[in-house]
């Protein structure tokens, strides 16, 4: 018997689909055109179906009536359909009717975050810019997509510029906004989780976008530094990020380069990532200095850690000379093993010295060919 919502008694009152008996009910709800699915919709709330169940039910009919929005790549429509007719005034309406189910469809969405996933929000709001609908529904859209930005893939992301005034291939502004959004939510303030899964999400999404020639310096900072510095437990995404950034862009300054290089923490660089870093020609002087200065640190602390280790252990520190005993197996690799550290330290300091007087020898050239001209001027009669 069916109820007057539309939805089979049973499934209103125990809020529970069977796959079999959704999706009969889904296909045969999605021949209806849309102010009858509305009225559905309408009478499921009033009877207190879960958010979440409503929202499947509206992603599920939004896939059927806009392909666009299925997730499925060959699904694609392209940006007006498929209507048979090219003429002007076809793709015209054909516009203009995506635009109005866009807005409808914006407009039903439950309030309830994570009533439905983050990246069908995020097909909608692509087709939504494509469609040019009104800055209320793409605001009120964007909140919607940014306060569960944790739950977003890269590809999903990925929306290209809509816009006309736009240089760059992907809709740059828009992941600014939804970043930003996500930092100032309440929610953010009560666990790291989300942080840290957003701040891995931005690191994949700027080393995509860096191969753009025609993203700025400023947008593409703004972006790597939206994120507080705890968001991140370690900087080599953001380091991969960077150095395609500086590939791309070979024609940046150097106070440019130091600029893009403000936003990496040398201590939070893994070895493999401090190696690259040390021998990148891309990267300016001092941070290739910061980043053996780093290292060097981390080995030092190892060394002392070891040492504190091995030290406890020994019974001369108790005043326990005791017995001679024999050095175990184990003692003794980690004996080599902090030699080895020691001469890796020793390695990295001459390095490091050496790279200074380089430097410096560097300023005295410029400093010695300056005056130098200046002198020759002088001599002229």
């Amino acid at each position: 018997m069916q109820n007057l919502g539309g939805l089979p008694e049973s499934v209103a009152l125990s809020g529970k689909l069977t796959s079999f008996a959704a999706e009969c009910w889904f296909n045969d709800a999605c021949v209806s055109d849309t102010d009858y699915f509305i009225k559905i919709l309408s009478g499921l709330q009033g009877k207190g179906v879960r958010p979440d169940l409503i929202g499947s039910i509206i992603a599920h009919y939004a896939s059927k009536r806009l392909p666009d929005l299925s997730g499925d790549r060959a699904a694609l429509t392209g940006p007006v359909g498929p209507t048979g007719d090219d003429s002007p005034e076809s793709l015209t309406a054909s516009w203009v009717k995506k635009k109005l189910f866009i807005e409808t469809l914006i407009g039903i969405l439950p309030p309830e975050k994570d009533s439905i996933p983050c990246n069908f929000l995020l097909r909608v709001l692509r087709v939504a810019n494509m469609a040019g609908v009104g800055p209320a529904f793409r605001s009120d859209l964007e909140s919607r997509v940014s306060r569960q930005l944790d739950g977003a893939t890269l590809e999903e992301l990925m929306i290209p510029s809509f816009s006309h005034t736009s240089t760059t291939l992907l809709d740059f502004e828009l992941v600014v906004r939804l970043v930003n959004g996500f930092v100032n939510s309440e929610d953010v303030s009560r666990g790291g989780a989300a942080l840290m899964k957003v701040a891995k999400l931005v690191d994949l999404y700027l080393a995509e976008a860096a191969v753009d020639s025609n993203l700025g310096l400023t947008e593409f900072v703004d972006l790597a530094g939206a994120l507080p510095s705890h968001a991140r437990s370690t900087d080599d995404g953001i380091y991969r990020a960077i150095d395609t950034y500086l590939k791309a862009h070979p024609g940046l300054t150097k106070q440019e380069r130091k600029r893009v290089w403000g936003l990496i923490e040398s201590r939070k660089l893994s070895a493999e990532a401090s190696h690259h870093a040390a021998q990148n020609e891309r990267l300016p002087v001092r941070a290739v200095i910061q980043v053996l200065l780093s290292e060097q640190n981390k080995i030092v602390k190892n060394i002392d850690w070891s040492g504190s280790l091995i030290g406890a252990r020994s019974p001369g520190m108790f005043g326990l000379d005791g017995p001679a005993r024999c050095v175990s197996k184990r003692e003794t690799i980690t004996q080599m093993e902090i030699k080895r550290l020691k001469e890796d330290v020793l390695v990295l300091q001459c390095q490091c010295m050496n790279m200074e007087k380089q430097i410096e020898k560097l300023l005295e050239k410029k400093k010695k060919g300056y005056n130098f001209s200046w002198k020759k001027l002088w001599n002229v009669k």
